[in-house]
């Protein structure tokens, strides 16, 4: 479970998110696997902060927050061996020359042996069609290479939790596809992704809507997302249908 109770996080004189207190249920008890949870709204909502308060990069002001029995605020570190966070820009997040040694890097302090660590590394690039650039450099990689990158990075660790932050915003179709594939079908562990990719939203198994840092509505994702495109005021026609 994730909880938040009566939780605002306030910047610069501006409350972005105000007293929240709700309860996600990641799927994990009761055999019904793991949850894939959409964050949606507009620019500004408070989504990303939601996701980085789970994490434990934003600090509440006011209010707890348990993530998986943990304080992210805390115990930031042992939340953080539990929790892969993939940002809309990977380049933030790819720090070392080359997506081999890149990878590699999110492994150390597991206690693996360097041929364990080595073989890890390989069989993640085959998994995630970047053996032939192992050795590139990672700047030179396209937009969807790189972002494949960041969740090789991060998902090598077997997190028990993903959060990703508008993971498909800097990609074409193409990319943005694969991208969200991969979310939907190959991660073992729950995903809450924050998105204004409708479609990908609307393959998840659950919606959240937030609107001035308030959750306004949860749900079947079609539904909430329904209401979402009504009151930004796209008719229920041809156009709702194409970002679905």
């Amino acid at each position: 479970m994730i909880v938040f109770d009566h939780v605002s996080v306030e910047a610069e004189g501006k409350r972005i998110i105000d007293d929240l207190s709700c309860q996600l249920d990641l799927g994990l008890a009761g055999g019904s696997g793991p949850r894939r949870i959409a964050v949606i709204g507009v620019n500004g909502s408070g989504k990303s902060t939601f996701l980085r308060l789970i994490d434990g990069l934003a600090k509440p002001t006011s209010g707890t927050i348990r993530v998986m029995g943990f304080d992210p605020t805390r115990q930031a570190k042992q939340l953080h061996r539990k929790v892969g966070f993939v940002f809309t820009d990977p380049d933030t997040q790819i720090i070392m020359p080359t997506p081999a040694e890149d990878v590699a890097f999110s492994l150390r302090g597991m206690g693996l042996s360097k041929s364990e660590s080595s073989a890890l590394v390989d069989r993640q690039l085959q998994s995630f069609g970047l053996t032939p650039h192992a050795g590139t450099p990672a700047h030179s990689l396209s937009g969807g290479q790189k972002q494949m990158l960041a969740l090789a990075a991060v998902l090598v660790r077997n997190p028990g939790l993903v959060l990703a932050d508008e993971p498909t915003t800097m990609l074409d179709l193409p990319n943005a596809t694969r991208i969200e594939n991969l979310l939907i079908h190959d991660i073992a562990c729950p995903l809450i992704v924050s998105t204004h990719n409708l479609r990908l939203a609307a393959r998840c198994d659950m919606a959240v809507r937030f609107a001035d840092g308030h959750i306004i509505e949860t749900g079947e994702p079609r539904h909430v997302i329904a209401r979402y495109l009504a009151d930004c005021g796209v008719a229920d026609n041809e156009e709702a249908e194409a970002s679905l």
